[in-house]
């Protein structure tokens, strides 16, 4: 009987991005929490979500945003929401005011302003289109 043993740190996936294409609510909950089980299991050192498309999210999508944080806190990664709405950024704000959280407002650009060096590309990228 084979074991798996887990990656060393070093094997870790720098960085993932997800793109959330419609409203995220709970009737699509389960398919989006299948995906972000998928991406966390990569112990990736960075999550993106990109809410850009997003223009609604209800109690239980930020309950699942928050418990995505918290796992990648806890395993001592980032995860980042990329251009949320407005309304959905007050959400945000209002759901978790204590949550450390950490919001692009929009693309990341080509070049690091901190390191001047270019912006480490994303080595998987996952887009949940949910149906009506």
């Amino acid at each position: 009987m084979t074991t798996h043993q887990p990656l060393p740190a070093e094997c870790r996936v720098p960085r993932v991005e997800l793109d959330i294409t419609s409203e995220l609510a709970l009737s699509r909950l389960s398919e989006v929490g299948a995906v972000l089980d998928r991406i966390l299991s990569l112990q990736p050192g960075e999550v993106v979500i990109d809410l850009s498309e997003c223009r609604h999210l209800d109690a239980a999508a930020i309950g699942l945003l928050l418990d995505a944080q918290r796992r990648m806190t806890r395993r001592g990664g980032v995860l980042t929401l990329r251009d949320p709405h407005p309304r959905i950024r007050r959400i945000l704000d209002t759901a978790g005011p204590d949550q450390p959280r950490q919001v692009a407002d929009a693309t990341p650009a080509m070049n690091d302003p901190a390191g001047g060096g270019p912006a480490r590309p994303a080595l998987g990228r996952a887009r949940v289109v949910t149906r009506p």
